[in-house]
């Protein structure tokens, strides 16, 4: 199937003279996850994964992605003819190196340029250049072969009312203005699904466990103008924007509105981010308009949470720690006793978390991995790929939860009955890293570079690694992988690594991953806040916000230092005190027991 889509994709690329076609896992908005419409890689490869880029040429086609999804798509395109290209490995070029070596004299490029960053665009034109061909950036070739494509989702729009918010969208526009008055922008574009959704107080579901809406906003020093599909809003969501001069236009009408603007405006000064804005946008722009390319302001408004925001999200957090503890009592007490698969235990953690009247949805498909599909960092269980869980090994689940207090996740790895010593030393390595970045005291001024290291060290001690970031923020209701902050030691163009600042929420969750045998992730939430200040400096420190208990049955105490010791028996005093109220008979009891001190 994959072959016969390959074949088609060629022709059209003959018929529209594009010598190499470039498909990302992207949608016109640079989001990490997509709706279906804008699943074209993986129409066109097999590859499920949530991050990648397929190039194809006349006679060979080769799918570039990172560490987390090496396994997966080692399997997934098996067969396919596509060769696997695993960034990051010794003697594989980048994605545009490897463009531009196999790139011949006079041969083009081809890429819908709705999809492709501006800063890629500008990239790959340079480089068709170079070779004496040129970019060909408007045609979707998917749109001629992909015959039952999804349509574009259009789904309810709701308002985020202000006891979740904590912030009206008056104030939040103007604190916006104030930062274009300070740029001296005359108007600020935004693309990002995300910063939009926070901005305007307004949630949909048009990517799925994303609760975003598709659009685009132009903000000028009086007036925004919001480019979305009408059908999705209520008469409620329509008079706060009219409350906040905010005028509704069509979805589609962006670009042309953009450019009119452009034309009608020449040399306007316009602040945007390029590295989150599209190429087709770019080119819209043109040679028009004065660009100030700056981060988005929202990006730093809404990773720092502020008060209510920070009260909802301790309060969520207790909701959705009773709901996975009651689950790990349920799986550990029942484990060989009745049927279970990845797939039903996954089912069981959502029900649970159901029970809860402010729930909304998962924050993203669980990975339920059990034995070597742990190995896999985002395992996603299938009908045909799912394991049965037994009464032996270990079991990953990474999950989360949307709810109108707040976007939960976490990650618990459970001992389900024996495993070997070599399991448990990396279970007690994993939970080591994660406590001690969990308890981390720093000065006013780290990144997240300066402090990936407080969990890493152990692991790079050992001669270890693990192949994806200590941690990324999260949003409130929002994108379960929110920037700016993270923790992650490589920094690339595309990271904006900014300084740690008070209300910023951020996941701590180091893993290792065996391949054939087993994998092990521990996370927690960690919300940071000022300490002392004194004449060093302002000091800071991170408050946990999840509270499930660490299996102890993964635990070699021997291996521990001491100060680690202390910090997991604190852990579980914490996690006893603040769930026994939720728990009791015999439910309490074996609460007692896995908070246990050792």
């Amino acid at each position: 199937m994959i072959q016969e889509r390959l074949h088609q994709l060629r022709e059209a690329m003959k018929q529209a003279d594009i010598d190499c076609y470039i498909i990302p896992t992207s949608d016109f908005h640079n989001s990490e996850y997509v709706s279906e419409f804008f699943c074209v890689r993986k129409y066109f490869s097999g590859f499920t994964g949530s991050a990648g880029t397929l190039v194809v040429w006349a006679d060979e086609a080769a799918l570039f992605t990172d560490g987390r999804y090496f396994i997966q798509a080692a399997a997934q395109l098996s067969g396919s003819g596509i060769t696997l290209m695993k960034m990051g490995e010794p003697g594989v070029p980048k994605l545009k190196e490897y463009v531009e070596q196999n790139l011949k004299a006079g041969q083009n490029i081809g890429f819908d340029g709705r999809v492709v960053t501006a800063g890629d665009g500008v990239e790959y034109a340079k480089i068709a250049e170079k070779k004496g061909g040129h970019v060909i950036c408007d045609l979707d070739l998917a749109e001629q072969i992909w015959t039952d494509r999804p349509a574009l989702p259009s789904t309810k729009v709701y308002l985020l009312e202000e006891g979740y918010s904590g912030e009206r969208t008056s104030d939040k526009l103007q604190r916006l203005r104030e930062k274009m008055a300070r740029e001296e922008a005359d108007v600020h574009i935004l693309t990002t699904l995300d910063d939009i959704a926070w901005l305007f107080n307004l949630r949909a579901n048009d990517v799925e466990c994303c609760p975003v809406l598709l659009a685009y906003a132009v903000i000028t020093k009086e007036e925004a103008c919001l480019f979305a599909n009408a059908s999705g809003f209520g008469e409620q969501e329509l008079a706060a924007l009219r409350e906040n001069n905010i005028t509704l236009k069509p979805y589609d009408s962006f670009y042309s509105y953009v450019a009119s603007y452009c034309g009608d405006y020449a040399g306007a000064k316009i602040m945007l981010n390029e590295k989150r804005i599209n190429y087709r946008l770019k080119t819209e722009i043109g040679e028009q308009a004065i660009l100030l390319d700056r981060p988005n302001p929202t990006t730093r408004m809404k990773a720092v949470k502020n008060s209510v925001e920070q009260e909802n999200l301790r309060k969520v957090h207790l909701m959705d720690a009773v709901a996975v503890t009651k689950f790990m009592y349920w799986l550990k007490t029942n484990v060989g006793r009745i049927p279970m698969t990845e797939i039903s235990v996954d089912q069981k953690l959502e029900q649970l978390r159901r029970e809860h009247a402010s729930f909304i949805e998962p924050s993203f498909h669980t990975i339920s991995g059990y034995g070597a599909n742990g190995a896999i960092v985002h395992y996603s269980a299938t009908p045909e790929s799912c394991a049965k869980v037994e009464a032996k090994g270990m079991l990953m689940v990474d999950s989360g939860g949307h709810y109108y207090e707040g976007t939960t996740d976490i990650t618990r790895t459970f001992i389900l009955g024996d495993i070997t010593d070599r399991m448990k030393q990396d279970y007690t390595l994993v939970a080591r890293a994660m406590l001690r970045l969990m308890n981390t005291r720093f000065l006013y001024g780290c990144t997240g570079a300066n402090l990936d290291l407080a969990a890493r060290e152990v692991f790079w001690e050992k001669g270890l690694d693990y192949k994806h970031g200590t941690g990324h923020g999260v949003g409130y209701l929002l994108n379960v992988h929110e920037g700016p902050n993270s923790f992650r030691y490589k920094i690339s163009d595309m990271t904006e690594d900014w300084v740690f600042e008070e209300g910023m929420i951020t996941t701590d969750e180091p893993g290792i991953y065996i391949e054939g045998s087993h994998g092990v992730r521990i996370e927690n939430e960690l919300l940071c806040r000022k300490g002392e200040a004194n004449q060093y400096g302002q000091f800071m420190y991170f408050e946990n916000l999840t509270y499930v208990p660490i299996d102890l049955d993964g635990i070699d105490p021997s291996a521990m230092e001491p100060k680690e010791l202390d910090a997991i028996n604190r852990f579980h005093q914490d996690v006893y005190e603040k769930l026994a109220p939720y728990f009791d008979g015999d439910e309490l009891e074996w609460l007692k027991q896995v908070t246990r001190k050792i």
